[in-house]
């Protein structure tokens, strides 16, 4: 996934976002987002970020779908030849983007969202691992893997400044205590 932006900058954009409650009215359907689009006739955005996110990556040339490689979920450190056991995670889960804003976007907002490759947003992980976060905020899911804590959480503030997105009161404190041990 792209590079989030460093501690010192998420600072700034952590002070910058909006503290407000969450909102689930009109409630969240996942059908909302259109996720997973054709990026070229060929290419879908799961298997572009599979191909990004692995290495020595072969595909099907009818489908550019991975038949093999080497991938390493950044969330646990597992490592998988099988593109089978990952999952695409939105770091800012789809939910938690529309409790906190994304129900007042339009559809094409929502969609630019939902498959941006431009932001730290998506990314490769072990499906396990993936389902088990399903659609928390960072007061309920930060990866197991502590190294790679700073990284998600200056890559959640990022997301959330660039949409324009709010936090509640308890996401505030969890990301500002985890951005205080970044360096």
């Amino acid at each position: 996934m792209p590079t989030p932006v460093d501690a010192r900058t998420a600072r700034k954009m952590l002070a910058d976002l909006t503290v407000e409650v969450d909102s689930n009215v009109p409630e969240y359907k996942r059908s909302e987002f259109k996720h997973w689009i054709t990026v070229t006739i060929t290419n879908l955005i799961y298997p572009v970020v599979l191909r990004r996110d692995g290495t020595n990556v072969q595909t099907d040339p009818k489908t550019c779908k991975p038949i093999s490689g080497t991938w390493v979920s950044p969330y646990d450190n597992v490592k998988t030849n099988s593109a089978s056991s990952l999952d695409i995670d939105h770091i800012v889960p789809l939910k938690e983007a529309w409790v906190s804003g994304a129900r007042k976007w339009d559809d094409a907002r929502r969609k630019e969202f939902a498959n941006d490759l431009t932001q730290p947003q998506l990314v490769a992980v072990t499906n396990r691992l993936n389902r088990s976060k399903g659609d928390r905020d960072v007061t309920g899911f930060l990866p197991p893997l502590q190294s790679y804590v700073c990284t998600y959480v200056r890559a959640w503030v990022q997301v959330k400044h660039s949409y324009g997105l709010g936090i509640d009161k308890a996401e505030k404190v969890t990301l500002e205590r985890e951005l205080a041990k970044c360096r």
